[in-house]
C-alpha cells in the first residue's frame, strides 16, 4: 500500500507491505536486505505478522529508503484448540488460508493444532496446474501469502475434488471465495459490509469455537428431526395396519356395527383423538432432544435421504410388531368373553400408551440421548389424558367407550410392555450394529494412514 503526499511543496511516498517486496524494492546492500530477511523470518516464526515501512521522495514503488519492521500480535483465542479437536473428531478438516509470511502461517498453525502437512504460498499455486492443484489441496492445509483470486482458485479445486467448503473471512477480497463457496461465514465484529451481505452465516462474536458449535447444533437438530420422522410414521403405521386388517376381517367375517355399517377395530373420533393428542406432544418434545457422541461422527453424505434406510426398517418393523399385538388383542379379548365395545375401548388404550412408548424407542439412533424431561412430561401427560378417556363419563361418551375393569387392563399392560420391548430390543440391536460399523471404519482409517 502506498500513500503519496505533499510536504512543504514536495510530493513523498510512504509505503508498507510484506518484507520481502519492499525489501527487494529498498535501496540496500545485500547484506543489509539479508539481515532484515532474516528478523522479519525469525519474528514471523514466533508468530507475528510482520509488515515492512519504507519512503522516498517523489512518486512511485521503487528505490525506497527502508525504515523498518512493524510487529503484530494477534494470539487466538484459548478455546480455539479445543475447538480444533472436536472438528477433528467430527471428520471436519481445517485449512488456513492467509495472506501472511508462511512462517507466521505455520507458527499459528502450530499453536492451534491444524495438521501442517504441505505448506503452499500463492507464487506456487501460480504455477500449479489445476490437475496438480487438485492433488495439493488434498495434502496441504496451509496456505500463505495467498491473493483474493488464489482463495477463490482453492475453493474451486476443493469442490472439484467433491468436498464440501465452508469458507469464513471478513474482507471485500475474501467475497469472491465466500460467494463460490457451500458455506459462507463473514465475521459480524470486523467483517466488511460487502463480506456481510455475501455470506450465508454472520458469526456475531468473531469466534471459530461458535461454528464448531453450530455445526454440533445442525447436526443435534438433523438428528432429532429423523427421530420425529421415525415416532410418527411408525406409530401411524402401526394404526393403518390395524383399522385396514380389521376392516378386512370384519368384511370378510361379516361383522357390522350397530347401525349395519362394517365394524372398525377404531371409529373415527378415536382415531383423532390418537393422531391429536397421543402424536402431537411426544413428537415436538423429541425436538428438544440433546445427542451426545455427535461431533465423533463422520459427517454424512450430503446425497442421503433425510429419512434414511436405517429409519424406514425401523418404521416398517416397530410399527409392524405394534399393530401385530394389537391384532392379537383384536382376535383373543372375544375369546375370553369381552363384548365388540370392550374390546374397542381396550385396544384405543393400547394403540394411544404403546404409541406413546413408541416414542422412547425412536429416539435412539445413533447413540442413547441425554435424559429428556419434556418427553416425559408430555408422555405422562398424555397417559393420563388416556386413563380420564376411559374413566370419566362425559368423555367415555363422547369418544364411544366403556369404562374396563382392572383385570382387563392387565391384558393392555401386557400387551404395551410387549410392544415396547420388541421395539426397544431392535432400536438397542440397531445402535449397536452401527457403533460396531463405526469402529471397523475406524480401524480401517488408521490402517490406511
Amino acid at each position: 500500500m502506498r500513500v503519496t503526499v505533499d510536504e512543504y511543496g514536495q510530493l513523498v511516498s510512504y509505503l508498507k507491505g510484506a518484507p520481502e517486496v519492499l525489501l527487494s524494492r529498498s535501496r540496500l546492500s545485500d547484506d543489509e536486505r539479508r539481515s532484515w530477511e532474516e528478523k522479519a523470518q525469525a519474528y514471523a516464526a514466533e508468530g507475528f505478522r510482520v509488515l515492512a515501512l519504507a519512503w522516498r521522495k517523489g512518486e512511485g514503488d521503487d528505490r525506497l529508503i527502508f525504515l523498518g519492521l512493524t510487529l503484530l500480535w494477534d494470539p487466538p483465542r484459548n478455546e480455539v484448540p479445543e475447538a480444533m479437536r472436536q472438528a477433528r473428531d467430527a471428520g471436519l478438516r481445517v485449512v488456513m488460508v492467509t495472506g501472511d509470511h508462511p512462517a507466521t502461517a505455520l507458527a499459528v498453525a502450530n499453536e492451534v493444532s491444524i495438521t501442517r502437512g504441505r505448506v503452499l504460498t500463492g507464487v506456487d499455486l501460480e504455477t500449479l496446474s489445476p490437475t496438480e492443484l487438485s492433488h495439493a489441496v488434498k495434502e496441504a492445509n496451509v496456505f500463505a501469502r495467498v491473493a483474493p483470486e488464489d482463495k477463490l482458485r482453492l475453493v474451486e479445486a476443493f469442490k472439484a475434488n467433491g468436498e464440501i467448503v465452508a469458507v469464513t473471512g471478513d474482507g471485500v477480497n475474501d467475497a469472491p471465495a465466500l460467494k463460490r463457496s457451500d458455506v459462507s461465514v463473514a465475521m459480524g465484529l470486523r467483517g466488511s459490509d460487502v463480506s456481510r451481505e455475501v455470506a450465508d452465516l454472520v458469526l456475531l462474536d468473531d469466534n471459530f469455537a461458535t461454528i464448531v458449535a453450530a455445526i454440533k447444533e445442525g447436526r443435534n437438530i438433523y438428528e432429532n428431526i429423523q427421530k420425529f420422522l421415525r415416532f410418527l410414521f411408525s406409530a401411524n403405521l402401526a394404526l393403518t395396519l390395524i383399522v385396514v386388517v380389521g376392516a378386512l376381517g370384519s368384511f370378510v367375517l361379516g361383522l357390522r356395527d350397530a347401525a349395519g355399517g362394517l365394524l372398525l377395530p377404531l371409529t373415527a373420533i378415536q382415531l383423532l383423538w390418537i393422531n391429536v393428542i397421543t402424536n402431537g406432544p411426544p413428537a415436538l418434545a423429541l425436538g428438544l432432544d440433546r445427542n451426545h457422541g455427535l461431533m465423533r461422527q463422520p459427517p454424512r453424505d450430503p446425497r442421503s435421504p433425510l429419512f434414511d434406510a436405517s429409519s424406514l426398517r425401523f418404521v416398517v418393523i416397530a410399527g409392524t410388531l405394534s399393530a401385530l399385538i394389537g391384532g392379537l388383542l383384536l382376535i383373543f379379548l372375544p375369546r375370553f368373553g369381552y363384548g365388540i365395545e370392550e374390546s374397542r375401548t381396550l385396544l384405543f388404550l393400547y394403540a394411544t400408551i404403546s404409541q406413546l412408548v413408541l416414542a422412547y424407542s425412536a429416539r435412539r439412533i445413533l447413540t442413547v440421548p441425554k435424559m429428556n424431561v419434556a418427553l416425559h412430561l408430555s408422555v405422562a401427560a398424555c397417559v393420563t389424558l388416556q386413563l380420564l378417556a376411559v374413566f370419566v363419563p362425559s368423555l367415555r361418551l363422547a369418544l364411544s367407550l366403556e369404562r374396563p375393569d382392572t383385570f382387563s387392563l392387565g391384558w393392555v399392560a401386557g400387551a404395551i410392555v410387549m410392544s415396547w420391548g420388541a421395539a426397544e430390543l431392535y432400536s438397542r440391536l440397531a445402535v449397536y450394529q452401527s457403533g460396531t460399523k463405526d469402529m471397523a471404519s475406524s480401524r480401517v482409517g488408521l490402517a490406511s494412514g
